[in-house]
């Protein structure tokens, strides 16, 4: 699986290797608890991410705890590869090991790149199967430009996201690790007999914000996201290619002020695991953008390739089991994809239940056999309130790539329904209800 992570990073960085990242000035302000982009500049330009790319590797580490597979005393060796990362760092010698808390600190106060390479190594092995496996899981939150290729941001001309890409790592955070996610507010921490200080010095005197993650290199420009609070709003802001820190810090500030009365009012974030935010979203009916965060290693790369693929997890948390494939099913030759003509888009039958109940909708895959084949796997796991209920596939296009939307119908009432996704969002499926259509 590692090395099919790989060749997935691989495959993307040819699909993508027309277009260059520059250090330009690129902005975006999300409303987070509806995902409306309240201002924006430049916001899927193609930018380095520095150490915003820390973000996608606090993500992974706080995964790893909730799952279990890590813990916040958990021994963090550093090799003497990860000791040998230029600084920032917390300068730990090769052979030695910290904890996790300290690692995480580390990579949120400080920016330390030793630590964020030695978690690396921790949670994949070696720097480059993690950076697949950040590569995988920004594809799965709906990052569809976004390649990793190291942990920690340090220079790396392949190594590319967006405002919008960072827009939505942040509200990830937000929203799948909360209680993770106060420790970004950190201003000093102490390590081993000294204290270090954290230099995102525009939270620390703007109301209302809390966090996310500064970044800097020489190709990037000054970079930042900021989540930013005003009493029942919430907002993520993106900042890239400054000129300084100053000058990037007035833009965010600015950006903030001017836009942030727009945000709606009120006490969940989009995409929330909670099924609420599914029934919050159906009022915008089938038209809002597919979660697909099942679709598979060529699907990224033809979405990629695009520069348009569905936009995935917008809609759906961001727990959702990936679908693991053989070696073969990524290919260099990246074929198109096309519908499958033999397979039924709609049963009869599930059309005829439509008619005014409620549906669901757990992702979306390349085919329609995949889809369904999603659907069957999420019935066989949860049983109970999906055994008596149809399963059908709807084709989704878009800028000439096909998607195929995975539905349970059939159910009688938004309670009913509702009930359903709280058992799949249990189970780590993603889940949106929506009143059916006629």
């Amino acid at each position: 699986m590692n090395k099919l992570l790989i060749a997935l990073t691989f495959l993307v960085a040819i699909a993508s290797s027309s277009t260059s990242a520059t250090a330009g000035s690129a902005q975006l302000l999300l409303d987070a608890r509806t995902g409306e982009v309240l201002a924006s500049e430049n916001p899927d330009s193609l930018n380095h991410p520095a150490s915003l790319t820390k973000m996608m590797t606090l993500y992974m580490t706080f995964d790893a705890i909730r799952r279990g597979e890590l813990s916040w005393d958990s021994r963090v060796p550093f090799s003497k590869y990860a000791a040998s990362r230029p600084p920032t760092k917390l300068r730990v010698k090769a052979g030695d090991a910290v904890t996790v808390k300290e690692a995480v600190l580390g990579m949120i106060v400080q920016s330390a790149n030793d630590a964020a390479a030695a978690m690396a190594e921790k949670l994949g092995g070696t720097e480059s199967e993690f950076a697949a496996m950040m590569t995988t899981k920004a594809r799965s939150l709906g990052m569809s430009k976004t390649i990793f290729v190291n942990a920690s941001g340090l220079p790396d001309d392949r190594q590319i996201t967006t405002a919008r890409d960072m827009s939505t790592l942040g509200i990830a955070l937000l929203r799948d690790f909360p209680q993770e996610y106060k420790l970004f507010n950190t201003k000093s921490f102490a390590f081993r007999g000294r204290t270090i200080n954290g230099h995102n010095n525009l939270m620390y005197r703007y109301k209302g914000m809390d966090g996310i993650k500064t970044g800097y290199t020489n190709a990037s420009g000054f970079n930042l996201v900021s989540a930013v609070r005003d009493g029942d709003r919430r907002v993520i802001g993106v900042v890239m290619g400054g000129r300084s820190a100053a000058s990037r810090d007035k833009v965010m500030e600015k950006l903030i002020a001017g836009n942030i009365a727009k945000a709606s009012r009120g006490s969940t974030l989009l995409a929330s695991n909670s099924t609420r935010v599914g029934m919050d979203l159906a009022r915008l009916g089938d038209d809002v953008p597919v979660p697909a965060p099942r679709q598979d290693a060529v699907a990224a790369v033809i979405g990629l390739a695009n520069a348009s693929p569905v936009a995935a997890s917008m809609l759906g948390t961001a727990y959702a089991k990936p679908v693991e494939m053989a070696a073969a099913d990524v290919s260099s030759d990246v074929p198109a994809l096309t519908p499958e003509a033999e397979i039924p888009l709609a049963a009869p039958k599930a059309e005829a239940r439509m008619v005014g109940g409620w549906q669901i909708q757990i992702a979306a895959a390349a085919s329609a056999k995949a889809a369904m084949d999603l659907l069957a796997d999420a019935k066989a796991k949860i049983g109970g309130p999906l055994n008596d209920r149809d399963t059908y596939t709807e084709a989704v296009t878009r800028d000439g790539s096909t998607f195929y939307r995975a539905r349970f119908t059939g159910f009688t009432s938004k309670t009913e329904a509702r009930s359903a996704c709280d058992k799949l969002v249990k189970n780590r499926y993603d889940c949106v209800l929506m009143p059916a259509r006629g």
